[in-house]
């Protein structure tokens, strides 16, 4: 087929097709997380196909040529001399006959894979394992609900000059703090002009656009991000990234004191101390870099001196550093920008991390079985029951912050009051730990936070102790028992400590007395 005008009319109609084929999809009811995923992801795959053939018809627009080439063999016959016109059809009937393909119904089964529905048999043991969207998430994402940061949070705590470690919920608490401030602007200098920071900074952006890909496949995030390295330059030209302006001060370029020490030129290194300087000056790596230096070029001078600055053309100086850390400040500023689109899923994962931690093993493991063996339930409920459950954890309101409980809901207001749970007890020995409800507050008083505490006061954690929470109350109480002859007790009763299945330690009779009513 050689018109060029039946390729651009071949093409308009494969792109009513897909545009038919995606208004489909999408006008599907979309009642659970995994449905919607699976429906972004076919449309996605169908605005990929419009996409290639729009640029193909622009392009059969845009030869001029051929087109007219094309006008010109159809009106250079005469009206009556019908043979041109009888070839040309003869030719194009041939075609088809030839490549029955070549018809828009020839990709029909390519339009039926995006139509079918994949959600038939939820509980079919092998859904999971045919299903290509669940294959690009972990466990921890939840087919998309939740990110997985355990790796960057690792990688953020092994920074150096961090100072202060964080939990995995203070990590993702600073990473929702990049919706009112750049991402770790708290961090000093001395951290994220670093090789490290880099590496970490480029790790959790490579990670983010991935999730983004993954979890939002209608997104453009590459235009965004595009948008926004465009922002930064501007910005980074102009000197206002906030946290990255380097210190225009300058250092000698040879041997000398300042206040910032004193430069090497032979070892190229910097020495904060004269006596230090002085002492290096005997080591054989300085001798050996004194006669390297005899015999080659030049060294390069102090790459924080002003001969180091680049001058431009208004005589100020710009310090090559701030080119150097460019690309950890450019990636910041992007991160930050994905973290900014993520923070309904970012808190998501908080809460989901939250709910986590307030469940027991035993809970985690049935949780845990539960996901690999979901229920068997009919097709046709199916899709009901999951609507219903997504509204259910849609619409779970709790204005009185109550405990959640092992199904993720918070628990009911009776057993809130029941339990005393809105009640504070407060522990000096814990290092003022506030302990919520009467039940938690008795029995902390036989876990290893208040066993640490009395051990760092001395005392032994025993029965005479119980109810006893200010220290200045527990030394009165120990002298006491001194005073009337009780340092048998003392010495048998802390002579040995044991620790049970759950790391919480006693000493050998408060243990034997909890086995014996079979607490532990």
């Amino acid at each position: 087929m050689d018109s060029i005008i039946e390729v651009q009319r071949h093409t308009h109609e494969e792109m009513e097709y897909f545009e038919r084929a995606l208004y489909t999809i999408l006008s599907r009811p979309q009642p659970t997380q995994e449905a919607r995923l699976q429906t972004e992801h076919k449309a996605a795959q169908l605005l990929d196909r419009l996409s290639t053939r729009a640029t193909e018809l622009y392009n059969l627009y845009e030869d001029r040529d051929a087109h007219k080439t094309e006008i010109d063999s159809l009106t250079s016959a005469q009206p009556q001399d019908l043979s041109a016109f009888y070839n040309r059809l003869g030719r194009i009937q041939e075609h088809y006959a030839k490549y029955p393909d070549a018809v828009v119904a020839g990709f029909d089964p390519e339009l039926s894979v995006f139509l079918e529905e994949t959600t038939e048999d939820v509980g079919d043991e092998e859904y999971e394992e045919d299903d290509p969207i669940a294959l690009l998430f972990s466990g921890e994402e939840g087919y998309g609900k939740y990110l997985d940061l355990y790796a960057n949070h690792t990688a953020y705590n092994n920074l150096k000059n961090i100072g202060k470690r964080l939990g995995y919920l203070q990590y993702l608490d600073v990473l929702l703090g990049a919706q009112s401030a750049p991402l770790h602007s708290d961090l000093s200098k001395d951290c994220r002009l670093t090789r490290d920071y880099e590496l970490y900074i480029k790790a959790l952006h490579a990670y983010l656009i991935s999730f983004t890909k993954r979890a939002q496949p209608l997104v453009d995030v590459e235009s965004r991000q595009r948008e926004a390295e465009a922002q930064f330059s501007k910005q980074w030209d102009a000197d206002e990234i906030e946290g990255w302006e380097e210190s225009r001060q300058s250092k000698p370029t040879t041997n000398g004191n300042n206040a910032e020490g004193i430069w090497c030129s032979a070892c190229q290194k910097m020495y904060s101390k004269q006596t230090v300087y002085d002492a290096h000056l005997t080591s054989k790596k300085h001798v050996k870099a004194t006669a390297k230096q005899a015999t080659s070029e030049p060294p390069p001078t102090n790459p924080n001196g002003p001969a180091a600055a680049i001058h431009t053309t208004n005589g100020t100086s710009t310090p090559p550093a701030k080119s150097k850390h460019r690309t950890a400040a450019l990636l910041t500023h992007l991160t930050t920008q994905l973290l900014v689109s993520l923070s309904p899923v970012l808190t998501e994962t908080k809460s989901n991390v939250e709910r986590r931690f307030s469940l027991t093993a035993r809970e985690r493991e049935q949780e845990l079985l539960e996901q690999a063996q979901p229920p068997q339930v009919p097709a046709a409920a199916a899709g009901e029951a999951g609507a219903e459950e997504e509204e259910e954890e849609e619409r779970i309101y709790n204005p009185l912050k109550l405990p959640l409980g092992w199904d993720g809901k918070p628990i009911p207001y009776w057993l809130y009051k029941l339990h005393g749970l809105g009640v504070e007890y407060r522990c000096e020995i814990c290092s003022d730990h506030v302990y919520m409800g009467r039940k938690n507050f008795d029995r902390h008083f036989q876990e290893s936070r208040h066993a640490f505490g009395m051990r760092a006061l001395g005392l032994p954690n025993t029965k005479h102790f119980h109810e006893i929470t200010r220290i200045e109350d527990a030394l009165a109480l120990a002298e006491k028992l001194k005073r009337e002859g009780r340092n048998e007790i003392f010495e048998q009763e802390t002579m040995e400590e044991l620790e049970d299945e759950e790391g919480n330690v006693y000493n050998r009779k408060t243990y034997e007395d909890l086995k014996k009513q079979g607490l532990i």
